[in-house]
């Protein structure tokens, strides 16, 4: 099937062909039909099977066929972090550049009054975060009442990250008669009841594995001690001529920033992404990883949904993720759109519950592979004990002369500023 089979109207196909798009994805295949159609979705497939464009097309035809009709924002689009607001933001301009439909991408950690000036100047599509639109509409500056379209995307993420309430509360501002669509990669139960409130009669689009896309994504695991994680990772970057652009999760924001500073110590640049920075600052470090100006981006799981980067070569587990599910959404980032890649993780004595887990989820044995690596016999990474002993001014374990309490040495400052306020 291609999309001009799919009913698609001529300025969106125009736009998919300047993109080479000729042949929708099964997820695309099934949901486009379902959604002209007026039908409410639900929607599931692997990460990088093209579920934006699920949406996004159709969604983009609708509107412009009632675009003399109405006034105001007919489409809400939520999404639960930053990253992945911005890149459904990015496709809709994307597909409806023929069109002439206006949005605006809300999400926090950022001046509202940019968003709120394209607000007043009028627009048809609200892509957003929950919280940061629910502040809006409490400021008086969104205005759901015409909304027809209504789209949760990722929505089991935005369940983990405590938007429940927040979703409760704007879905209570949007009409009843309304087309709602949820997409997720994983469909909990939980998530399973929250559609049933929300959707009336939906078509379900679910689109398991493709015999043979097990393969597009190459899983490895190693075992290793918790604090010779850093010392593996140096030799895979520095050795593997197959690692040319890889995306590291930790578990923790702390983490993520000391493992940048600990790679830096290798002559490895990288950069941090996580919910620490300000927007401005994820942004460019995701646009720089893009670029390639920085091959290697360290992320919390806030980057697992939301960072769509092309001929991503490798994803590396530093950390287990708590939850089994993030562990398809971090190795997703790979191995997209028909593309190959490998997802390469590290497990501590620790982390085998979450193995188990995972393993159990994914209904496989990741393949364990060995190393080749001779640990230094003081692990680079581990200064715990050191850490736990005041520094003098010369910045050397033992009694500190600074009568204030305060350490001059800067690891000491960091351990100080970690206890007081540790935000994983």
């Amino acid at each position: 099937m291609t999309f001009e089979q799919l009913n698609l109207s001529a300025p969106i196909l125009q736009a998919l062909k300047t993109k080479g798009y000729i042949t929708p994805t099964p997820v695309q295949e099934k949901s486009i039909p379902a959604i002209l159609s007026g039908s409410d979705v639900l929607g599931s497939a692997q990460t990088g099977t093209g579920k934006t464009a699920a949406f996004a097309l159709p969604l983009l035809q609708l509107m412009s066929d009632k675009l003399t009709t109405h006034g105001g924002p007919i489409s809400l689009v939520l999404a639960p972090t930053r990253e992945l607001a911005i890149q459904i933001a990015d496709n809709f301009n994307l597909y409806g550049k023929h069109l002439h439909l206006k949005q605006v991408v809300i999400y926090g950690g950022v001046s509202q009054n940019p968003q709120t000036a394209q607000l007043r100047n009028g627009v048809q599509v609200i892509i957003a975060t929950p919280g940061r639109l629910l502040d809006l509409m409490q400021q008086g500056f969104v205005n759901l009442n015409n909304i027809k379209y209504l789209v949760l995307d990722e929505a089991d993420k935005m369940l983990d990250m405590g938007f429940i309430n927040d979703i409760k509360k704007i879905v209570a501002k949007v009409p009843h008669a309304r087309q709602t669509l949820f997409f997720s990669a994983t469909l909990s139960p939980e998530i399973k009841r929250l559609a049933g409130s929300m959707l009336r009669n939906p078509v379900s689009v679910e689109v398991k594995h493709e015999a043979g896309t097990e393969f597009l994504v190459e899983e490895k695991l190693f075992f290793v001690e918790k604090n010779n994680k850093t010392e593996l990772l140096t030799h895979l970057l520095k050795n593997d001529a197959e690692v040319t652009h890889a995306l590291v999760f930790t578990r923790t924001k702390h983490g993520a920033d000391k493992l940048v500073r600990a790679l830096a110590k290798n002559r490895i640049h990288s950069m941090a992404i996580h919910g620490n920075k300000s927007q401005n600052q994820r942004q460019r470090a995701l646009d720089d990883f893009r670029a390639k100006k920085i091959t290697i981006l360290v992320a919390t799981d806030v980057a697992s949904r939301g960072i769509d980067v092309k001929n991503l070569s490798h994803v590396i587990n530093y950390d287990l993720p708590e939850q089994a599910e993030s562990y398809t959404h971090r190795i997703g980032r790979t191995g997209r759109a028909g593309a190959t890649g490998i997802a390469i993780s590290f497990c501590s004595n620790d982390e085998k519950d979450l193995l188990r887990d995972i393993q159990k989820l994914i209904k496989k044995t990741v393949p364990v592979r060995s190393h080749d690596v001779t640990f230094s016999a003081t692990p680079a990474v581990d200064h715990s004990e050191r850490e736990r002993r005041p520094f003098n001014r010369s910045g050397r374990p033992g009694s500190s002369n600074n009568s204030s309490g305060k350490s001059k040495h800067p690891r000491q400052r960091e351990r100080v500023s970690r206890e007081r306020n540790f935000n994983r």
